[in-house]
């Protein structure tokens, strides 16, 4: 058959879906910008037919293999790519779920078990640092660099030379490092479990998750260097591979090994990560040297100093649970676990309100390595919009049926209905904490896309953590989990309210900066403008919170009372922040249009 586009793809996210707009110009065959911006709005005037790019199809999700540029950044291609890397990543979390359900059925929760989640601090930290919010930082700037150099005729092929500058240094980091690990195990046990009965036990899955070091930095270059050229399917899987492995794992090593099975699942599914992201790198990095022509540029190496703000960064935004777990350590026997089941659904809201942004993160990399601040800025600011309504409608159902919730996903076999209102009241107090969560996951790709080195992000970061130890420190004692939960909220509100306060020079109405040598500090934004849209999904989350506990509070059975009750706050907050003229949601509405828009096409003969 054949596909007959239905209109020529456009940059801007007026028309096909406010996730991918590229505001403030088109996008031509080599990725640099065509059309000039209006001052206010950055809307485009010329409605010249644009240049396709890599023959990808309207809307596509995925360039074509081996394509020499990314796609365009149309507002159609990144929902779609929005969607997608949401529908991998849930499927990844309830794969997780499945996950610890194993663990908890073949293993139960004794000794072997906590010595496996001694060895689990291992993973989680690797995942942030190389993965999530550290690596990728400092890798995707520099490929969104090099690929901007590609399309401006550089010699030879610059991202080819980024690869041979860095993965071998970086690969040999990885391997020193986990090197270490193994060899330290005892010493890391130790300083995370000092009272663990069967330190030999964890000691051997210590070593064993150790591997994860060199695996997951490799999955986070491949995943940074895919979302550069925005392919997105293979760095969005990774984790439906990675559970998958120790689920695999458990279940054909369980009845031998005991509880390090999972252990060498971790390690299993660590290399699975890699796996599924190498045939799409190698189709974007076999790029022939005839294609490029000119002199071949010299290996360039990453920043040292990049490299360390990034990861000072995620160590600091990690260190939070350190700290809770800490204080919470002082308190009865119980309540780690409540802040741990608390964190785990009340952080939910806040992960799908950072797709957009895993999505657009190469867009305002891209625009500002091509000197275009102004469409960084405004894609930057939509981010924020939508990101912000989507965190508070999550917010607003979780304070209003936290009991509900609880009941219905924990409240089984030593789940006690004690437990359940413990935890539900710490998760409302928690999720106080949500907005301040997921502005400082958009302001600080604001920071890094420029691909510079900045301590600011990291001493915003100290500053909300001094914040946190502190209150926590006070409010402990009178308030038990529940002041806990309060210094959390409270110290990463104050982190994005600095790094939110950092961003001020973007003034509404400036005139674009196209071709600008220098590169800004981060991405400058209207921070009044950014105030006074926040306000209104905050005012609408206010009024949907309290209609939605009412409702859900009617209901017996806590499913329908939290179906209920989300309905109520999702019917509440639509309505008012459309009245209120929430500009998220009306990109809400949009992106989720472009995104399920089907394509024409007429049948072959």
């Amino acid at each position: 058959m054949t596909v007959t586009p239905s209109r020529t793809t456009r940059a801007d996210g007026d028309a096909d879906g406010d996730v991918g707009g590229d505001v403030g110009g088109d996008v031509d065959v080599t990725g640099a910008a065509s059309a000039r911006p209006t001052a206010r709005h950055g809307k485009r005037h010329d409605k010249r037919p644009r240049k396709a790019l890599g023959n990808a199809p309207a809307g596509s999700p995925e360039p074509p293999a081996g394509s020499p540029e990314p796609p365009p950044a149309s507002g159609g291609f990144l929902a779609r790519a929005a969607l997608i890397t949401a529908v991998l990543s849930v499927a990844g979390s309830l794969l997780g779920l499945v996950r610890d359900q194993a663990l908890a059925r073949l293993f139960g929760a004794g000794r072997d078990t906590d010595a496996f989640l001694v060895a689990w601090t291992v993973p989680e930290f690797a995942a942030t640092l190389l993965i999530e919010d550290g690596l990728a930082f400092a890798l995707i700037p520099a490929f969104s660099m090099a690929l901007a150099r590609r399309a401006r005729g550089a010699g030879g092929d610059p991202v080819r030379a980024l690869v041979a500058g860095t993965l071998p240094r970086l690969s040999l980091a990885f391997v020193a490092v986990g090197v270490l690990v193994a060899a330290l195990a005892p010493q890391v046990v130790g300083s995370l479990a000092p009272g663990l009965p069967d330190p030999a036990l964890a000691i051997d899955c210590t070593r064993l998750t150790a591997t994860c070091v060199v695996s997951f930095g490799l999955a986070g270059y491949c995943s940074a260097a895919l979302r550069a050229h925005r392919r997105f399917v293979a760095p969005a899987a990774i984790y439906v591979a990675y559970n998958t492995g120790i689920v695999t794992g458990m279940f054909v090593l369980g009845e031998r090994w005991g509880v390090r099975s999972a252990a060498v699942g971790v390690a299993v599914g660590g290399c699975l990560m890699v796996a599924v992201q190498l045939p799409s790198l190698w189709g974007q990095l076999r790029k022939r040297d005839a294609e490029t022509g000119g002199v071949a540029e010299e290996p360039r190496p990453l920043g040292g100093a990049i490299v360390a703000t990034v990861l000072l960064f995620a160590l600091c935004r990690q260190s939070q649970i350190l700290v809770e777990r800490f204080l919470a350590s002082q308190l009865p026997s119980g309540a780690i676990s409540h802040l741990n089941y608390a964190q785990k659904v009340a952080q939910m809201p806040m992960i799908l309100s950072l797709m957009v942004c895993t999505v657009t993160f190469p867009v305002v990399a891209r625009a500002l390595a091509e000197g275009d601040t102004e469409r960084a800025r405004d894609r930057v600011q939509r981010d924020l919009a939508l990101a912000a309504c989507v965190v508070l409608l999550g917010t607003a159902a979780v304070v209003a049926c936290a009991p509900q919730m609880i009941e219905l996903f924990f409240q089984r076999g030593a789940f006690t209905a004690r437990d359940t209102a413990a935890t539900a009241g710490v998760m409302r107090v928690y999720a106080l904490g949500l907005l301040g969560q997921t502005l400082v996951g958009v302001l600080a790709r604001s920071y890094f896309s420029t691909g510079r080195a900045s301590w600011y992000p990291a001493a915003a970061m100290a500053v909300g953590i001094v914040v946190t130890s502190w209150l926590g420190a006070l409010c402990v004692a009178p308030w038990g989990v529940y002041g806990i939960a309060a210094a959390n909220a409270a110290g990463i509100t104050v982190t994005a309210l600095v790094l939110l306060a950092g961003t001020a020079g973007g003034p509404a109405g400036a005139a674009p900066r196209r071709g600008a040598h220098r590169v800004p500090r981060c991405v400058p934004l209207h921070v009044p403008s950014v105030l006074s849209e926040l306000s209104r999904p905050v005012g609408a989350a206010l009024i949907a919170t309290p209609a939605g506990a009412i409702v859900g509070s009617r209901f017996g059975d806590p499913a329908a009372g939290l179906a209920a009750g989300t309905l109520t706050v999702t019917t509440v907050f639509v309505l008012l922040g459309w009245a209120l003229g929430a500009q998220g949601i009306a990109s809400a509405l949009r992106s989720v249009r472009s995104a399920t828009r089907r394509l024409p096409y007429v049948p072959s003969r």
